[in-house]
């Protein structure tokens, strides 16, 4: 399927926030014509959060660009073998291989580098340090909206970071990989290593958040 006439995106949110966060994005394609929706994903489990995309994918006419942040890496990973898919978007995003887990490229995590400040499981749910979400999950926005959504963070179920992949579809299908050198949630050698589908990469210098990044700058046109 060529990706050069896609005119359909849906925007994959990760953990911690929900799908308002993609709205510099959303605002930028949509004035260039694109047909984008994003999804609101529970966050409880990889199965249901995956099975919410492939609803939102149904629900468009026509081939799609699936794009994923962080945690929404894994989520496109497994809802990105729908047929209507033509290529996946990694956005500083967790990108996990066929028997993976969120849990599994974390373990790998350098630990001399940067640890994101996630709190110690609550009720069987996670969340960020609220006075260290700004550096770590939002350096590029204002303080003020970065302490916005420190306080209305929602919270990611431990079961979706054990989520397995059942078949990674960056192996099968055309994919990017936007890389932030100065992450501070997911270090740069978290993407897979280049395989027979290997993902293209390119480096935002220290975006984060999408929102903030000028990310649909760096990869809008990219597919085509």
């Amino acid at each position: 399927m060529s990706t050069g006439s896609v005119r359909n995106v849906v925007l994959v949110h990760g953990g911690f926030v929900d799908g308002s966060g993609w709205q510099g994005v959303y605002d930028a394609l949509t004035a260039d014509g694109y047909r984008v929706a994003v999804t609101q994903n529970p966050t409880l489990s990889l199965e249901d959060d995956a099975a919410v995309t492939r609803r939102v994918i149904d629900g468009l006419d026509g081939p799609v660009v699936l794009v994923g942040h962080s945690y929404a890496g894994a989520v496109i990973t497994e809802a990105g073998l729908h047929d209507q898919v033509a290529a996946l978007v990694y956005i500083t995003a967790f990108a996990p291989d066929k028997g993976e887990s969120v849990n599994t490229l974390i373990a790998g995590f350098p630990a001399d580098g940067p640890q994101p400040p996630i709190l110690p499981p609550r009720d069987g749910f996670l969340f960020l340090d609220r006075d260290k979400f700004h550096v770590s999950f939002a350096g590029d926005l204002p303080a003020g909206q970065a302490a916005f959504m420190a306080d209305s963070q929602v919270p990611w179920g431990v079961n979706a970071l054990g989520g397995t992949i059942s078949e990674a579809a960056w192996r099968i299908k055309p994919s990017w990989y936007l890389v932030a050198s100065d992450d501070r949630m997911i270090p740069p050698p978290a993407p897979p290593a280049p395989g027979p589908h290997h993902l293209t990469g390119r480096d935002s210098g220290t975006g984060l958040m999408p929102g903030g990044c000028g990310c649909p700058r760096c990869w809008r046109d990219s597919p085509g």
